[in-house]
């Protein structure tokens, strides 16, 4: 299950549990945070969230999809039930006082940690989406999606060794897993793929390192019913490394639960 906890504390544990994050040479220094491959991230990510590439459409997307995580919401799918909800907001409401989530930020501490809608429910809903139409709360979440899971795993990527697949294959996990120490968290698969195989920056070979860390990320999609399909690792980023695409050059070509995506040409 993925833990997510207070937005300076995940931050840091977000480092501390991946290492020190220290310059590979192996990898380059451009990678999946220059804008072209950031934005295929983000439409990737997207196809396997919410069946779609624009991501963008999900700043209102809010809903309980039944994984015991309460309410997820938002472009990279913030949840009431593990702590990153409730931080989008206290961030949103330290940028836009008397926003209208403000007002959710006591339910949302005492729902943290559990399923519960108490406090929340049809209004938080509808409110959720209100504020979506806000450039404020979208800006919010782009930097807090940053800020906790997009620099993290770009950072450890890089310094392990990986090039920009490796990166979004880092990215994804922690999107789904989450930072912490335990081995259903991102930190815990890559301990785990560390003991299989050795990384590039370590002198291993790159896509059999990678296939270590996507079998045990399976392993632990499994194990949880909600997100027990695990197409978003078998017809989309084994498809890319079975292709030897290391560098996550377009054109792309993928599937997420039987529905097929593609993308020609880098984003402007």
């Amino acid at each position: 299950m993925r833990v997510r906890i207070g937005l300076a504390a995940a931050f840091a544990a977000a480092i501390l549990t991946i290492g020190v994050v220290q310059p590979a040479s192996a990898a380059s220094s451009a990678g999946l945070d220059t804008p072209s491959k950031k934005e295929i991230a983000m439409q990737l990510v997207s196809s396997a969230e919410n069946s779609s590439l624009n991501w963008k459409a999900q700043y209102a997307y809010i809903e309980d999809i039944g994984d015991d995580r309460g309410y997820t919401g938002g472009i990279i799918g913030f949840t009431s039930g593990t702590g990153d909800m409730l931080e989008l907001v206290q961030a949103y409401t330290a940028a836009r006082p008397g926003n209208v989530l403000a007002k959710y930020i006591p339910a949302l501490k005492k729902v943290n940690g559990s399923a519960s809608h108490t406090g929340l429910g049809n209004a938080f809903v509808a409110d959720w989406k209100t504020a979506a139409k806000d450039t404020v709360f979208k800006t919010t979440q782009d930097s807090e999606r940053d800020r906790v899971y997009f620099n993290p795993a770009v950072a450890q990527a890089k310094a392990d060794g990986l090039r920009t697949l490796g990166q979004f294959i880092y990215y994804d996990a922690i999107v789904m897993h989450g930072p912490g120490t335990d081995r259903s968290s991102f930190g815990g698969i890559r301990a785990a793929a560390l003991a299989k195989a050795k990384t590039p920056a370590q002198g291993g070979n790159e896509t059999a390192y990678l296939n270590a860390f996507l079998d045990l990320r399976t392993t632990i999609m499994k194990e949880e019913d909600a997100h027990d399909d695990t197409s978003r690792i078998d017809t989309e980023q084994r498809t890319f490394l079975k292709a030897g695409n290391l560098d996550l050059n377009v054109p792309l070509k993928w599937k997420t639960y039987g529905d097929s995506y593609q993308i020609l040409t880098d984003p402007k």
